[in-house]
C-alpha cells in the first residue's frame, strides 16, 4: 500500500478509470486530503448517480515540469503589456474562472466557496494579470502542497487579455522555481493547448509516486511572492516561434 493512500484507500483498489469515488458534498479538509493522495474533485458531467461530486485521478495525468515551460517569442512580447501579481485578488480570479457563460464551466458557487476558504487558510493561491490601466485581464488559481501546485483553472479576457492566462503561467513557474526546489504543476488532464506549453502526461501510478515525494518538499514562499514586483522576464525557449 502506498503511504499516502489516505481516505480514498490504496490505489490497488481504485477502478481502472479516471473517476474513482463519489460524494454528496465537498469540504475543504477532504479537498486537501484528496490532493495529497493524487485525487481532485470535479462535479459529475452526467446525472445517472444520485450525488453531485466526483473524485478523479486520471489514468494519464497531465503535468508541467517547471523547466519544460515553453515561452515563445510572441508570449515573451505579451508579458511586456501586462502587470502580474500574486494573491492580490483571489476572489476575483475564481469568480472569472467560474463565469457560467464560459464553455464547459464547472465551478459552482459552493465549490468556489471551498477554495476561497482554502485561500484564507494559505493553501489556495492565485496569479493575477492586469492591464497597465488596472483591469484584470487574466489569471489562474490552484492548491499548493509542498512541491505540488495543483492547477485548478485559468482564464483570459478575450478583449483585453488574449495571452493573459499564459502570462499568468509564466509568473507561476518563476515563483515556483525561484528557490531551486524541483516542484511540479499538476494540470489534471493533458490538452492540446497545454501540450504546446510543455505539459506532458504520465501514468497514474507514476504520478501518485511523485505526489508522495512532492508533498514532503518545502512550499514556495507565497507571502514574499505576494509582496514582490513581477520577476524579470524569462528568455524565450530556443527554436520556438
Amino acid at each position: 500500500m502506498r503511504p499516502m493512500a489516505g481516505i480514498f484507500g490504496p490505489e490497488e483498489d481504485w477502478p481502472a478509470q479516471d473517476l474513482i469515488a463519489l460524494s454528496e458534498d465537498l469540504d475543504p479538509d477532504t479537498v486537501l486530503a484528496g490532493y495529497a493522495c493524487g485525487v481532485f474533485p470535479m462535479p459529475l458531467p452526467y446525472t445517472q448517480f444520485n450525488v453531485r461530486m466526483g473524485w478523479w485521478s486520471p489514468m494519464q495525468r497531465g503535468v508541467l515540469p517547471l523547466d519544460a515551460l515553453r515561452v515563445t517569442k510572441s508570449l515573451r512580447q505579451a508579458t511586456k503589456h501586462f502587470v502580474t501579481t500574486v494573491d492580490a485578488d483571489f476572489a476575483a480570479v475564481i469568480a472569472r474562472c467560474a463565469d457560467p457563460t464560459r464553455p464547459h464551466g464547472w465551478i459552482e458557487p459552493e465549490i468556489a466557496a471551498v477554495y476561497v476558504d482554502l485561500h484564507r487558510r494559505g493553501f489556495a493561491h492565485s496569479v493575477e494579470v492586469w492591464t497597465r490601466d488596472g483591469r484584470l485581464a487574466g489569471g489562474l488559481y490552484g492548491i499548493s502542497l509542498g512541491g505540488l501546485f495543483a492547477g485548478e483553472s485559468m482564464f483570459h479576457d478575450p478583449v483585453i487579455g488574449r495571452d493573459a492566462s499564459k502570462v499568468a503561467l509564466v509568473r507561476l513557474v518563476d515563483l515556483l522555481s525561484a528557490d531551486g526546489v524541483e516542484r511540479i504543476i499538476d494540470t489534471q488532464w493533458l490538452t492540446p493547448h497545454l501540450a504546446t506549453l510543455g505539459a506532458l502526461d504520465i501514468d497514474r501510478r507514476d504520478y501518485l509516486d511523485l505526489v508522495d515525494e512532492l508533498v514532503t518538499l518545502p512550499p514556495p514562499d507565497w507571502t514574499s511572492a505576494a509582496r514582490k514586483p513581477p520577476p524579470p522576464l524569462r528568455d524565450a525557449s530556443p527554436g520556438l516561434g
